[in-house]
């Protein structure tokens, strides 16, 4: 599709949206549908080791006492697996909110009320730095208390703790293991699909973790949550439009966090632009231009993505507990 047609389409789309008074995306979205077919409807995201973990989760449950499950802390509803409660069974749960760093730290600290509210254990933390996981330990201790009584009363005092770390993709797990063993036994890379097999690794302090690979769910049956996810690197972007994805970036901010749109772009007055059209003005600024004058946007979009996942944009939570 050249970039006039997707002007084209998105711009009436959009404009479409504005007199309705409907959230810009989703009629976009339903637009869209009719003549293209949708994004998250389209993609093969569900392949067939990820249908593979699954079976390995549940066969591997009954060797760990608990499970620790990594969230995005941007996303923390969105990066769960809604399937994962029914996969663990009755094992105890508890929830780490990784990549705390990038996360806005108010709305980390109103996820952290509400998951107590909820009588679920949780922290947040940052696994690249360490910092928050010196919680951890007593979290993991708190939770598992009855069994560490249990091994005492059976003559087993100090037996290792075993969990199972799980997650989606790219919510840290094998930095999260490479932070707690200090070295780096397990394969980091800030993509999704990493780890592919389950493997152990020896935390010492009397911690054994069980590693797998991340796995998400058959079907989104709502597209914001695959924004989200798509957002913060949870699904690859080579099976994404890159366009379309940062003109949902744009509407954000200019929603959620205009002053960082300001202070980073130097763009002013953007309060009245479709989405698109904030993407242009960006990539404008920026000076990627191509023959003609016009904005290169899919420059654009990559640089604006790049600069999110980077931390360049500031702390952002895409989602609240409301």
């Amino acid at each position: 599709m050249t970039r006039l047609k997707r002007r084209q389409i998105y711009g009436a789309a959009f404009g479409r949206a504005a007199k309705t008074g409907c959230k810009a995306l989703f009629c976009f979205m339903g637009e869209r549908a009719m003549s293209e077919e949708n994004t998250f409807n389209n993609i093969n995201w569900f392949p067939g080791h990820m249908a593979r973990t699954r079976r390995q989760i549940t066969e591997s449950l009954k060797l760990v006492d608990a499970v620790l499950e990594l969230r995005d802390a941007r996303i923390p509803e969105s990066s769960t697996n809604p399937e994962l409660n029914g996969l663990i069974e009755r094992k105890p749960k508890i929830v780490l909110l990784n990549k705390a760093d990038l996360a806005d730290e108010e709305s980390t600290r109103r996820w952290l009320a509400y998951y107590k509210k909820q009588g679920v254990p949780a922290l947040a933390a940052d696994a690249k730095s360490g910092k928050g996981l010196e919680q951890l330990r007593g979290v993991i201790d708190a939770v598992l208390a009855d069994k560490i009584k249990s091994n005492a009363e059976k003559g087993m005092a100090g037996k290792a703790l075993r969990l199972m770390v799980a997650g989606i993709p790219n919510t840290g797990k094998s930095s999260l293991i490479n932070r707690l063993a200090r070295s780096s036994k397990a394969k980091v890379e800030d993509r999704a699909g990493v780890t592919r097999h389950n493997k152990w690794y020896v935390i010492g302090g009397g911690l054994e973790l069980l590693d797998t690979p991340g796995v998400l769910w058959p079907k989104f049956e709502d597209p914001e949550v695959g924004y989200r996810l798509a957002l913060t690197g949870g699904i690859k972007d080579d099976i994404l439009d890159l366009e379309e994805l940062a003109m949902k970036l744009t509407e954000i901010l200019a929603r959620d966090y205009p002053d960082r749109l300001t202070a980073r772009y130097r763009v002013t007055d953007f309060a009245g632009l479709q989405p698109y059209e904030l993407l242009e003005l960006i990539g404008r600024k920026r000076g990627m231009l191509i023959s003609g004058g016009e904005v290169d946007t899919l420059r654009a979009s990559q640089m604006l993505l790049d600069e999110l996942r980077g931390g360049k944009l500031g702390k952002i939570t895409f989602e609240q507990p409301e």
